[in-house]
């Protein structure tokens, strides 16, 4: 049976279809939004999965660059890899839809969204969403939704729901919400400086849609939804439960009450494998049972700690910053570097500066463009005293590092003022809490040691939640472990004017927009407090870049003169750089980008094509160097890439049987420009720069042989 459902969202209708297509997968849906389409398919295998204690799930996103009417570059021409954006729009789906699958549900679940068609203006990661919750909503599968996503732009003080890509760019807002029918539950995005205000108000807005998209999926559901799979959880060892309180609920509450990491974790271990030994002989086969029984003990130990006394883990209360030490130029060939510490969470940030050349080119269904901002982001796993297989930039690392580079690109300088590609590259160095925040801190740092003219510095703090009923409490700087054991994980990013990007992950039904506002409040306490130990360690970007960076010199020619600059198949582009060393780079539009780390040698490349555009004036006299001879004259070299005639008659007054024996290639000659032809062509003279007493000038006269006389 076929079914379809259509809304207005914003400019354009909007309609979830059902059964037509993918029929054999659990959970399908066809969604269409203008001229875009996309298709979500589920899959789950509902065998009980007795060995995990995590929800296997995988979400898998992909744009198709068909779908854009576009075949892909490469020696295959096909779709390789996910691309950085396919990954950050795979996490976008993923958070929202992970929290609502039941407690103790370890199922297989596959999540497969392909973007079919796309009309090029809007963002198409928001309808996944969207497309993937009426997908899980219709299926069997025991999914507690569904959801919905937009995005939520501001401009010229008008919220705008779905914005165009051209919106986006004047756009004060980029926010992407996600939430249930009682509440959000994910929020992601950049902004220009917005206040608490703002953004609170674009997520209430964004709700009031949210709840309207998922009214749609309920209307499908109710016609062609199938029953949901009945999953109960493993039943309760009430017996070995009140073994496990007698001996261990004084000694977890110890344990617990160790403030330092490593210790606090070596204890629980040890509690974990003294107990699971004890009991092995009685419950032979409940090692995994004891194991998350402790779990949950230390998760309610904390939360009850922190809600009756606001006693948190490390000793901390509610609001208190763990210790900030930081420190610039630690690497002396780097063009800036800072090193940030918060407690156990430590960033290294790397500057590189680079020519309009370094550009990262992206292929996407928005079109080809560069990037002249990147952040790297790796997390290493000695950073959390881990041994782990090193297979690449993980999902996880690419989502933090998108969200350092939201929090500092609108601070960033205009191309024009600071025309540089800027690449920062995070190293976590070690981690409890919140590294993606202080990567944020050490690139402003960083940044500013590389001399780059940021508007304003910018730091960044995680915010946490514990929530018990009407009881609850809001945590400024979280650990690692408040984090995991904890109900919230809100990162916000800003300067002393406002937000500049956030993430916030809900793990329960919700907040309301009070408790948001008190977490945004909070939090601006600690950003300003973070900024002032910042500016201890460096208030404003250095007056100049590094040595070791490039300089960089733009001229601007005509685009008619681009072929002449660069010459037959590169031939004069390629002596110009070699003969000064520097690197250049010719756009189609004339801009010439000429950068060196030594001054000198742009200077000098400068100067080369200016001469090479000058226009040759009729009359003066040209310092020029011998290029080539032939019988009739020699071509004399007067500007870069402008050879003229010398003439055998212009050479000297009287006249001269051959040209070798008054010039040489590579001799340096004055001569004087006589006449520019229609075709550009060059007439010299030197014999007009020579007096006719002295027609060879300081050259010495080469002797005449004399003729035999036949006696």
């Amino acid at each position: 049976m076929i079914s379809r459902k259509t809304m207005e969202l914003g400019r354009l209708p909007l309609t979830l279809e059902v059964g037509r297509v993918a029929k054999q997968a659990d959970g399908t849906c066809w969604l269409t939004y203008g001229d875009t389409v996309i298709l979500a398919t589920v899959v789950a295998n509902l065998d009980e999965q007795k060995d995990l204690d995590f929800l296997p799930m995988s979400v898998d996103y992909r744009e198709k660059l068909s779908a854009a009417g576009r075949i892909p570059g490469g020696f295959f021409r096909r779709e390789g890899r996910p691309s950085e954006k396919e990954i950050l729009s795979a996490r976008m789906i993923d958070r929202p839809i992970r929290p609502l699958f039941p407690d103790g549900f370890h199922c297989e679940i596959q999540v497969m969204v392909s973007v079919l068609s796309t009309d090029g203006e809007t963002d198409p990661d928001v309808l996944g969403a969207i497309a993937a919750s009426t997908a899980l909503s219709v299926s069997e599968i025991p999914f507690q939704g569904p959801i919905a996503s937009i995005r939520m732009g501001l401009l010229d003080g008008k919220y705008i729901i779905n914005p165009t890509y051209e919106e986006l760019k004047e756009s004060r807002l980029d926010l992407v919400i996600a939430g249930s029918e009682a509440s959000i539950i994910m929020v992601e995005g950049e902004a220009r400086e917005v206040s608490d205000d703002i953004m609170i108000e674009a997520i209430g807005k964004a709700h009031d849609v949210i709840r309207q998209l998922i009214s749609l999926q309920k209307e499908l559901v109710a016609e062609v939804g199938k029953p949901k799979f009945e999953f109960a959880p493993e039943p309760r060892n009430e017996e070995l439960d009140q073994k496990l309180v007698q001996e261990l609920d004084t000694p977890l509450e110890e344990a617990v009450r160790i403030t330092e990491k490593q210790e606090r974790r070596t204890r629980l271990h040890e509690l974990r494998d003294n107990t699971i030994l004890t009991y092995a002989e009685e419950y032979p086969e409940e090692e995994k049972y004891i194991s998350n029984w402790i779990h949950e003990q230390v998760r309610d130990k904390m939360r009850a700690n922190v809600l009756r006394d606001g006693t948190r883990l490390d000793g901390r209360s509610l609001t208190d910053i763990r210790q900030i030490d930081s420190a610039v130029a630690l690497l002396p060939r780097v063009h800036g570097s800072a090193l940030f510490t918060r407690g156990q969470t430590q960033a290294l940030g790397m500057v590189t500066l680079g020519t309009k050349y370094d550009e990262q080119k992206i292929d996407s269904l928005e079109g080809v463009f560069t990037r002249p901002f990147m952040l790297h982001y790796n997390f290493p796993p000695y950073s959390v005293g881990e041994i782990r297989k090193f297979l690449g930039q993980s999902r996880r690392e690419v989502g933090h590092g998108n969200l350092a580079w939201r929090a500092l690109q609108s601070m960033l300088p205009d191309f024009e003022e600071f025309p540089y590609t800027i690449r920062i590259v995070s190293d976590v160095l070690e981690s409890n809490g919140s590294s993606s925040m202080a990567t944020v801190c050490a690139g402003s740092l960083s940044l500013m040691d590389a001399g780059v003219p940021i508007q304003k510095p910018v730091a960044g703090i995680a915010m946490g939640l514990i929530k018990k009923g009407e009881q609850t409490a809001i945590l400024s700087d979280i650990l690692g472990d408040e984090d995991h054991l904890g109900d919230m994980d809100f990162k916000i990013a800003g300067t002393r004017d406002g937000i500049t990007a956030c993430q916030m992950d809900i793990k329960i039904e919700g907040i309301s927009s009070e408790l948001m506002r008190q977490a945004l409040a909070q939090a601006r306490v600690g950003i300003d407090f973070i900024l002032d130990k910042m500016a201890q360690t460096l208030e404003k970007p250095r007056p100049e870049i590094s040595p070791y960076a490039p300089r960089i010199i733009f001229l601007k020619i005509d685009p008619e003169k681009i072929g002449f600059i660069i010459g037959p198949g590169g031939k004069t582009i390629r002596d110009i750089i070699e003969r000064t060393g520097a690197r250049i780079d010719i756009e189609d539009d004339g801009t010439v980008c000429i950068a060196s780390t030594d001054t000198a040698q742009a200077e000098a490349a400068v100067d080369i094509i200016e001469k090479m555009l000058e226009v040759p004036e009729v009359g003066k006299v040209y310092h020029g160097i011998v290029k080539r001879i032939t019988d009739f004259g020699a071509f004399v070299e007067i500007l870069p890439g402008r050879d003229g005639l010398l003439h055998i008659s212009e050479i000297e007054h009287r006249r001269i049987r051959k040209v070798s024996d008054h010039l040489q290639l590579g001799d340096e000659v004055d001569v004087k420009l006589l006449k520019v032809d229609d075709q550009g062509k060059l007439d010299l003279s030197r014999k007009a720069l020579l007096p006719k007493d002295d027609s060879d000038g300081n050259r010495p006269h080469r002797p005449q042989a004399r003729e035999k006389t036949k006696p």
